[in-house]
């Protein structure tokens, strides 16, 4: 429902005693035309439980590999694999918001071309090739003002999932614990900024 029609109620409920006409009219009115109502946001969703899921097998194993390589498992966290943050991805992409249908097509064929060149170079699929040969595709279009004209497109395509990769990785606990954000937790005391922060600052 939009704001207009929220106000359109309210005044028809404030101006008219219950069961008058006029507030009879405003609730029979044709729903507003627009994603649904908000989820609740205190219960847990299953994947797919709020839209359907975009992402086919051969899509998530890729989509899969991808964050693995772009955030990979070290001495403190986790990969971004491991963290499922292709399932997020998979979540983004697949909402009927105008920015994230925009996300699915540049995903989606970005997937797909990743798919194909390592099939092309390998023989394989990107996902069931080495680490060192996802590399070999991936290292031409990281960069998109180095990227041939030819791969334009697949380097925009890695530019937003390297973006949603780290978006998606970096909201999850142990993400959240790689950074070493102590935000929103409790604390007895509160020491102030340290000297080292104060100095750069100008006010130590």
């Amino acid at each position: 429902m939009d704001r207009r029609t929220s106000l359109q109620w309210m005044l028809a409920a404030a101006s008219a005693p219950l069961g008058d006409s006029a507030l009879a009219a405003a609730a029979a009115r044709k729903p507003a035309v627009g994603y649904g109502t908000d989820p609740n946001l205190i219960k847990t969703y299953r994947p797919g439980e709020l839209w359907p899921l975009t992402f086919n097998a051969i899509q998530r194993r890729t989509a899969a590999a991808l964050c693995a390589l772009i955030i990979p498992a070290d001495e403190h966290s986790p990969s971004a694999a491991d963290l499922e943050v292709h399932r997020f991805i998979d979540e983004w992409v697949s909402a009927p918001y105008p920015r994230h249908r925009k996300d699915r097509q540049l995903i989606v064929h970005g997937l797909g071309w990743l798919e194909r060149e390592a099939r092309r170079r390998f023989g394989k699929s990107f996902a069931g090739s080495r680490e060192a040969q996802q590399r070999l595709i991936c290292d031409d279009i990281c960069w998109a003002a180095r990227a041939a004209p030819r791969l334009a497109e697949a380097a925009r395509f890695f530019a937003r999932y390297r973006d949603l990769t780290a978006g998606g990785f970096y909201t999850t606990p142990e993400g959240t614990k790689d950074l070493r954000f102590v935000g929103n937790t409790p604390s007895l005391t509160f020491d102030g900024p340290p000297s080292e922060v104060l100095q750069i600052v100008g006010v130590a």
